[in-house]
């Protein structure tokens, strides 16, 4: 069965535009909380002591982040400007003080819409369009801020390498695009989605528009009540915290030295909490919402699900790859490692570097050390000299939006050898060969550097299904100096089985101090039986952290139908409703309730496992992963009849949806039909080659079907495509064996 992590991944649903008149439309964002909350006061009243602090944020892109759209934060062009992507002209004018856009809307023709807000400001500002439901959609057309000598100055698409019509899963009216769950909860303070599930409707609220003092120190009614007091005496009131929500002291009194033998920085005294990473890591994340409510300090796990190194994420050796912001990077580098915060290089209320340039590198690092050709081989000054070239490449989203890798990496050209990722060296030197630049690393810094073992050797293995991969995965994953999102992403990508060695160097693992490791060790036990799981995952029901409580809740979900004493059974019923609760938090995400429906399947609940389904279906039609579910459902229930309707209900829908041609081959062979199974189960490995498993099951088929010579043919077509697949190797060495007895035994 298939477990979807709600991390943002694609779902949609296309609807028909109503133009509302006020008085009709549904609930809007508003700037009032839930009273029920704490208090907010907003970041007027923090200025009125903190004049310094709110002056350097004014104008920042934290105060920036969104705003009504005004004379004063609209930066397009909408003096009657067109703009034309894809055949497809777009038009942005102004009218009765309000600024509008005309574009293809939700059904395909043009429609007219108004400008609710702005989202950003450099390099590039969005706009935002509300629709009914108290649904804000982000227009896939953006205003290009930078100067126009580098470029700016101009209407761009963000896609614009393809035709995004209506019923493309990121058209611009689409789920993909919407604010209330993609964007609003790090663009605006105290942002409750606030969704309604029988509706399909949200009422969103926050306690300011932007990014203020409260979303990172925390609601400061009780911090100002204490200023506002007096002893009697005149001062104010004070308890231990000053009233304060968070505390973010971690770099009070906190110093720099230099190592005189090796010229090396050390932080004295040592770091000891995560309160500022933890803050600065809810939003600068690619993570997925398991909570709201949450003090911005508390541990990112007991709010949010971080991504590990997945392939589209981070290649294997932890470059960035897709859009995954800075922390998981940064949990990868030495900084990271040895104490340096966010707030070591970045101003926390203006958001600019502490000083310019590589000047933030040398508070640290110095200069004559460093800043020299000895260290860097280029002509000092120069471009290639600088720290960030090496160190911190950038790479573009969103067309014009530079972000840099923060995993601070020493440059492997080798490694683009090895295992194919990128390298600095050849990103400047285009014109030379990987096989230069590994050569003229290692002429400057030796074997030593440019040769050590790394973590990505590993990673790769596991992607590409190398025979040794589980061996090594282990190996990274029990190596507690390597970066922990490393070793956690080594735990999920373990795919062998799980003998009694291999189990006992995971149990260290389950009590790891990093609740990384410990989420991803859980994971494992998917593939033990019941007795070993109550074993292991069952003192995680107890975790301080919600990620990995949930985690084992998930694993353990299987024993509720087992013979368990009462006390045992009220715990695993608290924790598979923390587990529910965490995917209500997405409620409007089809992933959540396909998840749900596995646990009620898991729980032995088929009624409540098939409403969770039919609820992924009516939120979006067009999501594949339900309708398989929900026909394998129908298969475990002697109901493949059903079953067949479902799935081709949504090949109506999907035609070009392997996964629902692969569920049908395997149902039509369930039912005797083995031309119709063989046809299914052929047209999904032509849709998705790069599945393994589509390739292995259509070539079984085809040997069923006394195809044996096709089935060979398929299997070394899709070994071309998965050398290291182990299934593959195995059905071919048995198809050839049989194919030889039966031509033996008819001579």
């Amino acid at each position: 069965m298939t477990l979807v992590l709600a991390l943002g991944l694609a779902s949609w649903l296309a609807w028909m535009p109503v133009q509302a008149a006020d008085g009709d439309r549904a609930a809007s964002p508003s700037a009032v909380a839930d009273s029920a909350e704490p208090a907010y006061v907003g970041a007027q009243v923090c200025a009125e002591c903190h004049s310094q602090e709110a002056a350097r944020w004014s104008g920042s892109y934290h105060d920036q982040a969104m705003a009504e759209a005004g004379e004063q934060t609209v930066l397009g062009d909408f003096n009657d400007a067109a703009f034309t992507a894809h055949g497809l002209t777009s038009r942005f004018f102004r009218r009765d003080g309000r600024y509008w856009v005309e574009t293809e809307g939700p059904g395909g023709a043009p429609e007219t819409y108004p400008i609710r807000y702005t989202f950003g400001r450099r390099p590039l500002q969005q706009y935002l369009i509300e629709f009914p439901g108290g649904r804000l959609q982000s227009l896939g057309i953006a205003w290009d801020s930078r100067d126009r000598e580098d470029g700016g100055q101009r209407w761009f698409q963000l896609y614009p390498d393809e035709r995004l019509d209506a019923t493309h899963p990121l058209h611009w009216t689409g789920r993909e695009q919407n604010w209330n769950y993609q964007c609003a909860e790090c663009h605006s303070t105290n942002l409750r989605k606030g969704y309604d599930l029988a509706t399909d409707s949200f009422r969103t609220t926050w306690s300011e528009i932007n990014v203020a003092c409260e979303a990172c120190h925390g609601p400061g009614a009780r911090h100002v009540a204490q200023v506002r007091s007096d002893r009697g005496d005149g001062t104010p009131a004070w308890d231990r915290d000053k009233g304060l929500t968070v505390a973010l002291d971690e770099q009070k009194g906190a110093v720099w030295l230099q190592d005189d033998a090796t010229g090396r920085p050390r932080r004295s005294p040592a770091r000891e909490t995560h309160r500022e990473l933890n803050v600065c890591a809810r939003c600068h994340s690619r993570r997925g919402l398991l909570r709201e409510g949450v003090t911005p300090d508390a541990p990112l796990g007991d709010s949010h699900r971080l991504a590990l190194l997945d392939t589209g994420l981070y290649h294997a050796d932890g470059q960035i790859q897709g859009e995954v912001y800075e922390y998981g990077s940064f949990l990868q580098s030495r900084m990271y490692q040895h104490g340096v915060t966010c707030t070591d290089c970045h101003d926390p209320h203006s958001l600019t570097l502490k000083a310019p340039g590589d000047r933030v590198c040398a508070q640290c690092h110095q200069p004559e050390r460093y800043d020299t050709e000895r260290h860097h081989h280029h002509p000092v000054g120069s471009e290639g000299a600088s720290c960030i070239a090496c160190h911190m490449p950038q790479t573009l989203y969103m067309v014009v939006d530079a972000r840099a890798d923060h995993s601070l990496r020493i440059p492997r050209p080798d490694l683009t050898r090895k295992i194919g990722t990128p390298n600095v060296c050849n990103g400047c030197h285009a014109d030379r060969t990987v096989d230069w630049a590994e050569q003229t690393t290692l002429d400057w810094y030796g074997a030593a550097i440019s040769r050590r073992p790394h973590f990505g050797e590993a990673l790769q293995a596991g992607r590409t299904g190398a025979p040794d991969a589980d061996a090594r995965l282990l190996t990274l994953a029990t190596d507690a100096d390597q970066p922990n999102i490393a070793r956690a992403t080594a735990l999920s990508l373990l795919n062998g089985p799980l003998d009694a060695a291999r189990l006992e160097r995971l149990h260290p693992l389950l009590k790891d101090p990093d609740d990384l490791v410990r989420a991803a060790a859980l994971g494992v036990l998917d593939q033990t039986d019941p007795g070993t799981r109550m074993e292991l995952a069952w003192p995680r029901l107890e975790d301080a952290v919600l990620a990995v409580r949930v985690e084992a809740a998930r694993i353990l979900a299987p024993l509720a139908g087992v013979e368990l004493t009462e006390d045992v059974r009220a715990r695993l019923a608290q924790g598979l409703d923390e587990y529910r609760a965490t995917q209500l938090a997405n409620a409007e995400r089809p992933e959540s309730h396909l998840n749900l429906g596995l646990l009620d399947s898991a729980l032995g609940q088929p009624e409540a496992a098939e409403q969770a389904y039919r609820t992924a279906l009516r939120l979006d039609p067009n999501f594949a992963p339900a309708y398989v579910n929900l026909a394998d459902l129908y298969r475990a229930l002697g109901r493949d009849t059903d079953g067949e309707v479902v799935l081709q209900q949504g090949l109506e829908r999907l035609p070009d949806a392997a996964s629902l041609h692969h569920a049908l081959g395997l149902l039509r062979v369930r039912q005797g039909q083995l031309p119709a199974a063989v046809e299914s189960l052929g047209q999904a490995v032509r849709l998705a080659p790069e599945n393994a498993r589509y390739a292995y099951v259509q070539a079984l088929a085809l040997e069923r079907a006394g195809q044996s010579a096709e089935a060979i043919a398929a299997l070394r077509a899709a070994l071309e495509r998965h050398p290291n697949d182990r299934d593959i190797l195995a059905a071919i060495r048995h198809i050839e064996r049989a194919s030889g007895d039966r031509e033996r035994l008819s001579h």
